[in-house]
Formats: structure tokens, sequence, C-alpha cells
């Protein structure tokens, strides 16, 4: 069965930082490039960074750019996304999604609606 579990969420205050994880299972992960994905209530989904598992090109929202930092470790099939410098309007739900892109390894697009599988989601709030 495909696996993709988000962890690492929690409250922060503003300024701190977070370390997401997604640990993937049930499917070649080398052949998929991950995306981190956030939702806050009311608001719409919102791709936030990704990486080509075969190519290693990494992509960044503007809102997060020089904040956060995504990587990878193939031998534990696991996804990262390092969240520094974290502010109130981060606050959501993060998900990580795996995407099958065959004929481009270094495609990884920030469009929720390309990916194939989704994880359960993890909370991160970010507040004094």
């Amino acid at each position: 069965e495909v696996q993709l579990q988000a962890s690492g969420g929690g409250l922060v205050q503003p300024g701190g930082s977070l370390r997401l994880s997604c640990a993937a299972s049930g499917f070649t992960f080398n052949d998929y490039a991950i995306g981190w994905f956030r939702q806050a209530p009311g608001k719409e989904r919102e791709g936030v960074s990704s990486i080509s598992t075969e190519d290693g090109s990494t992509y960044y929202a503007d809102s997060v750019k020089g904040r956060f930092t995504i990587s990878k470790d193939n031998a534990k099939k696991s996804v990262y996304l390092q969240m520094n410098s974290l502010k109130p309007e981060d606050t959501a739900v993060y998900y990580c999604a795996a995407g099958l892109f065959g004929g481009d390894a270094s495609y990884a697009p920030l469009r929720g609606n390309e990916y194939d599988y989704w994880g359960q989601g993890t909370l991160v709030t970010v507040s004094s």
C-alpha cells in the first residue's frame, strides 16, 4: 500500500524553526517527485516546495524562498522540509505528496493537482 507519512509539526514561536519529515513506502521512491503543500482553514491549498527525486532539482514558493529548505535521503526514502524564520502566516496543515512525471527527471511542480499520492498532513502552528 502506498504510504506517505508526514510528521514533525507542532507549535513554535515566530522566528522559530521546525523540520518536517515525509516517509514514503509502497512505491518506487526514486521515480517520484515529492512536494510539500499547505492549507490553512478557509484558504486554498498552496504549493510550498518540491524536489525531483531523479535529478534533485528543488523549487520553492516565493513566500518561503530563503527560509525553507527541502532535501531528501534516498536510503531512508524520506524527504524533509527545514523551516526557519517561521511567520504566523506559515500556520497550516502541511502535506507531502508524490507525483510520477515520467519524462522529465528535473520536473517537480508546485501544483497539487499534478500529484498522485498524498499523506495525512501535519499541523504547524506559529504563534506567540
